[in-house]
């Protein structure tokens, strides 16, 4: 993958170029062998972390890279192009950092954000529950304060945790009070005493990092655990889910990318009938159809990003980039599948794999029939 990217600085050039240097040393040469065994790659997010990959879009004052969320988009797209699993946590830690950043008190800041935005710590995102995922304000999982200031215990059970029981904190969403205003965001240590995870869901793809499920068993959070205001947490779920889309839609272009640069480099080899099969008309079309969607993801999520890095709103762009990304991402690796006939079936070749690691991004961070919904909310004009 080499794509030409305009970047704002030099400085980000720099960086671009550092994240394909890392990326095709430290991840291309380990992703098939950590996905068919299922295996975490161990020691690689903290090589991620030193190279300060893990706290890009954040200011450097509290450890960040302070870089605009443009520049860190087109990091996690080169991330991946060569292995989605780690991309995709990429992102979940750089979600699970936001409610800590934009609620936390300076004091909060001060004494946590340091470690996690330069990686000696890495975060999950724990929000959905079995019964709540896309209707987050249906959580059940309770978090119970104590007299006399002594915390908050925490009960019941979350799911779908990228990274669970690997990492070190989670930004974690319980309910303090009954109805949609009662629920709470804490910043949990992934060592809490009452805290246990299930075994690792069995997916059909992004198997090196662990999904699971984590159980709160009476556990206690201290006081100074609450971020922003009791009550407060679907306000801070969902600022911080606008980001997380936006990672989801770099990943899933990054993914779009690696099959479309693998179906090409096959179509200019093989040949048909005494021809190069890119150069059948039927097969070229299709090679260009792919690539101009994978422009197309990344022009979308783009822009939303520059819109945020300029302040103005981009939920609406958030969810409509994730849309067109995820979307995109299976459709052109289904495709990349179909240049490269049967091989493409077999493991011989990765966009087999490619393909079952796409259908999970139209579905996490909010299902892309979620993301519609979203959009056409934003479209309606409000009843006279």
């Amino acid at each position: 993958m080499d794509v030409d990217r305009l970047l704002p600085t030099p400085e980000a050039a720099d960086l671009i170029a550092l994240t394909r240097e890392i990326a095709d040393k430290e991840l291309s040469p380990r992703v098939d062998e950590h996905e068919a065994a299922e295996t975490y790659p161990e020691g690689l997010f903290a090589t991620l972390g030193e190279a300060g990959l893990l706290g890009l879009a954040y200011p450097e004052e509290y450890g960040g890279g302070g870089q605009p969320y443009e520049v860190y988009l087109q990091v996690l797209e080169e991330l991946a192009a060569r292995w989605a699993a780690v991309a995709v946590a990429t992102s979940v830690h750089t979600l699970a950092c936001h409610p800590l950043h934009a609620f936390g008190t300076p004091e909060q800041k001060e004494r946590w954000l340091p470690a996690m935005l330069e990686g000696r710590t890495v975060g999950g995102y724990s929000l959905s529950e079995p019964q709540a995922g896309s209707d987050a304000a249906a959580l059940s999982c309770k978090a119970e304060r104590q007299e006399d200031g002594g915390g908050y215990r925490i009960t019941g059970t979350k799911a779908w945790i990228t990274h669970g029981g690997r990492a070190g904190f989670y930004a974690l969403f319980a309910r303090t009070a009954p109805g949609s205003h009662g629920v709470s965001c804490f910043l949990a240590p992934g060592t809490a005493e009452g805290l246990t995870f299930g075994a690792p869901e069995r997916k059909m793809g992004l198997q090196a990092v662990p999904t699971t499920a984590a159980y709160w068993d009476g556990a206690l959070l201290e006081e100074d655990r609450l971020i922003g205001r009791e009550g407060q947490g679907l306000q801070i779920a969902f600022s911080a889910l606008d980001n997380g889309r936006l990672g989801i839609a770099a990943c899933a272009t990054g993914l779009a990318q690696a099959a479309l640069d693998t179906a090409v480099a096959y179509a200019n080899e093989r040949t048909t009938f005494g021809r190069r099969i890119v150069d059948h008309q039927g097969l070229g079309f299709l090679l260009a159809d792919m690539a101009a969607a994978v422009d197309a993801a990344r022009a979308t999520y783009l822009d939303a990003a520059r819109r945020r890095d300029l302040g103005r709103p981009f939920g609406r762009q958030a969810s409509a980039a994730k849309l067109i990304a995820t979307d995109t991402a299976m459709k052109v690796t289904t495709d990349a599948v179909q240049v490269l006939g049967g091989y493409g079936y077999t493991r011989d070749f990765p966009v087999e794999r490619y393909m079952r690691e796409a259908k999970i991004m139209q579905i996490f961070e909010g299902t892309n029939q979620i993301q519609r919904l979203v959009i056409s909310r934003g479209l309606a004009v409000p009843e006279k």
